[in-house]
């Protein structure tokens, strides 16, 4: 077998002379070094080291080598650069000094579900070193975000509850005239009606008149559940016409109502996003970034 360059090497070194196992998830390369004489162990990780740094690790293991080399099965030379999970993926050859030992790496296939198993955990625990490693910074940034939302929430919402407040004063002062006036006009029927009574007719002439009055007024609340679809309850009828005179003030002094509505469900929003950034049993935050933005 011969070089890149055509320089010939000795015999090839029999196939168990390097072996691979994986142990934890890991592969290891056991390999007989050939000027000490003894057989050592490489524990690679195969997405961060590089060919590169697993033969420096094996000249570092024995001074004796002078050169260590990786070549494909087609004689191409393999890159320093190269992961060594890419490596382990085909068989290769492995020069050392004028010996050549050829490596079969084993299946991934065939690997036991043990060893499957192993390598996602390790997967999954370098994901959530990674995520506890980033997530204040990512928290912080985002805890300004909400904040600086808030204040610019705040900001267009001002004008708009003044001119609520203003609108909701003139609507609540119309419907307690109103309740007034009604409670006017039932004391004036009932005075009027005592008054025809015992002063002017007697009950054989007014109790029919009293009979139609209450007929009458029966007709009026049935009217309002088939215009409502609800019943005359006085709180209700009070608060509906609260906001008939809230909305009708509204449209007169350009009031965006579902602006204004909009505006308050974005700002909730983000009030309960920042409240629940803030909990200390679902971040990490540091208790000075809290203290300081509260």
């Amino acid at each position: 077998w011969r070089g890149r360059e055509g320089a010939p090497y000795s015999t090839l070194v029999p196939s168990d002379e390097v072996t691979i196992n994986y142990r934890h998830g890991l592969p290891v390369i056991t390999l007989m070094l050939p000027t000490r004489s003894e057989r050592c162990q490489f524990t690679v990780k195969p997405v961060v080291t590089t060919v590169g740094a697993f033969l420096q690790d094996v000249q570092r293991e024995d001074k004796g080598i002078e050169r260590a080399e990786v070549f494909a099965i087609d004689g191409s030379k393999v890159s320093d650069a190269t992961l060594m999970e890419v490596l382990l993926m085909n068989d290769f050859k492995l020069v050392i000094n004028n010996r050549v030992y050829s490596v079969s790496p084993p299946v991934k296939d065939k690997l036991s579900s043990e060893h499957a198993t192993e390598m996602e955990d390790i997967k999954s625990l370098v994901h959530r070193l990674f995520v506890a490693l980033h997530v204040e910074d990512h928290q912080i940034r985002k805890e300004r975000e909400l904040l600086q939302k808030v204040d610019h929430l705040k900001g267009e919402l001002l004008p708009l509850e003044q001119m609520k407040a203003r609108i909701m004063d003139s609507a609540d002062a119309k419907t307690s005239r109103l309740l007034w006036v009604g409670l006017a006009l039932m004391s004036a029927q009932g005075g009027a009606l005592a008054w025809l009574t015992w002063w002017v007719y007697s009950w054989d002439i007014m109790e029919p008149v009293t009979y139609f009055i209450t007929y009458g007024s029966a007709m009026a609340f049935y009217a309002y559940f088939v215009l409502t679809k609800q019943d005359y309850i006085y709180p209700h009828a009070k608060d509906r016409q609260f906001l008939h005179y809230f909305h009708r003030k509204s449209k007169k002094q350009h009031f965006n109502v579902e602006r204004y509505n909009k505006l308050k469900d974005d700002l909730a929003e983000a009030e309960e996003s920042l409240r629940r950034l803030r909990q200390p049993l679902h971040l990490r935050l540091p208790i000075q970034e809290i203290s300081d933005k509260d």
